[in-house]
């Protein structure tokens, strides 16, 4: 870091969050590109922009007592972040899962900031959770823990101040059951979460929505070198909404899908993973929560591979669409030496600094997640927008506006990187792009609205 402005404000960061290493990534990662932008604006440094950006507005912290079937206590911790409301109210899922905890969702809810800047929705960012699992958990158990959850919760989110989502665990189950304690306290029907079910104000398109954004955005990045999928070999990672529906849109688009794991190992299909195929891995892991092993039983043809990772599989694209981190340095280099192309990133920040640089000093074809995963917030406000006017847009029209506002992102990057010099030749640097498109959008505003 050169800036001095940007210099002094990490090194406030890191003496503020030292015991917090994914929120110290993420300011990294973002600090470190928008030297070019905070040079050409003077009026930052005066307005205490970046330390303010790098600050949450509130944290919430509580405890969340539930009783299991056996009529045993259980406390958990719950959280809500919210982050930066200069563009709109706060918006951002909940994630239930043990490695919540403060600095996982600060370093989530920074990034959801820039991510729905580049939306250009009216939304700010946010992000909550708790370390509970719900694996191995009954309905009934887990109806009892969200109901807790948001007996605490309800206080501090409304459809005009914060919006939460579902995210890792958190699926239609747990909105609907935190919808109807939101419901049942406040005694109003308002479009306080989107994500729900289709027959309570839920947008079609919304489960999917991640995952063929994902594919939307890097379908751009190749008609920008004159290519596009079709023969292309690509490994996904991951087996969740994310992953199944990225490889869903692979397949509509001629590309040829050959890997999805979980958290034990993946699963190798030379063969390619077809639609009948993807739809028996969504049953398996959104009916019946089971894992991914048991796709090289059911089709003998794929190899499973336990406590390994997809990165070593040869490919032209690869697509992280599990969780933060998961791509490491050396994955990036074993990629790189088997002659990838393309990595969008499906997951939040799911590649570390090392394999970014890697990937960037590379010169490929780069998607950074605050790019290119922005089609589930983005459907999440058209669902907003739906339940504000209550009305109910068809699978296309949903589909259809998904495609442009992820085609505008890619624009918009794309173009920033262009205008602030964050280009080598014919090397767009999409990280650069995003991370300045989205924080000049969320800057501008807070110097608009004075010192809050």
């Amino acid at each position: 870091m050169k800036n001095a402005y940007v210099k002094r404000v990490w090194e406030y960061v890191q003496a503020k969050n030292a015991n917090e290493p994914e929120y110290l990534q993420a300011v990294q990662e973002v600090l470190t590109t928008l030297e070019p932008v905070v040079d050409q604006m003077p009026e930052l440094e005066p307005n205490a922009i970046l330390e303010r950006m790098v600050e949450p507005e509130r944290v919430i912290m509580f405890r969340v007592p539930w009783m299991d079937d056996a009529g045993n206590y259980h406390v958990n911790r719950g959280y809500r972040v919210q982050f930066n409301s200069a563009i709109g109210p706060y918006k951002g899922g909940l994630r239930f899962s043990k490695e919540v905890n403060l600095s996982v969702l600060k370093f989530l809810g920074f990034e959801q900031v820039l991510k729905n800047s580049l939306t250009t929705l009216p939304m700010g960012g946010g992000k909550g959770g708790s370390d509970f699992d719900p694996h191995g958990k009954s309905d009934k158990e887990v109806m009892r823990f969200c109901q807790s959850f948001m007996t605490e919760l309800y206080r501090h989110i409304g459809a005009d101040v914060d919006v939460p989502a579902g995210d890792k665990n958190v699926g239609g189950r747990e909105i609907g059951y935190m919808f109807g304690q939101y419901k049942r306290i406040r005694d109003e029907y308002t479009g306080v979460f989107t994500g729900k079910g289709l027959t309570f104000g839920g947008s079609l398109i919304r489960t999917e929505a991640t995952g063929y954004g994902l594919i939307y955005f890097a379908q751009e990045m190749l008609k920008k070198v004159g290519d596009n999928f079709k023969g292309k070999v690509c490994v996904v990672s991951g087996s969740g909404n994310v992953a199944t529906y990225a490889a869903q849109k692979l397949i509509q688009l001629g590309a040829k899908v050959v890997t999805l794991s979980d958290s034990n190992g993946y699963i190798y299909d030379a063969d390619g993973i077809t639609q009948e195929k993807l739809d028996w891995v969504k049953e398996l892991k959104g009916v019946r929560r089971g894992r991914i092993s048991e796709y090289a039983k059911k089709f003998p043809s794929s190899k499973y591979f336990e406590g390994k990772k997809v990165w070593e599989v040869k490919c032209d694209c690869a697509f992280p669409c599990a969780t933060q981190n998961e791509l490491l340095g050396s994955d990036a280099k074993t990629l790189l030496s088997n002659g990838v192309k393309l990595v969008a990133e499906g997951a939040n920040m799911p590649s570390d600094l090392d394999a970014v640089n890697a990937f960037l000093d590379a010169k490929i074809l780069y998607a950074p997640g605050k790019a290119s995963n922005a089609g589930g917030v983005a459907t999440s406000g058209l669902e907003m927008s739906q339940n504000s006017e209550r009305l109910s847009w068809s699978s296309e029209e949903v589909d259809e506006k998904l495609h442009s506002i992820m085609v505008n992102i890619h624009n918009n990057a794309y173009d920033t990187a262009i205008k602030f010099g964050a280009t080598d030749g014919k090397f767009v640097n999409y990280v650069a792009g995003a991370n300045i498109a989205g924080f000049v959008k969320v800057a501008t505003a807070m110097i608009a609205q004075g010192l809050v």
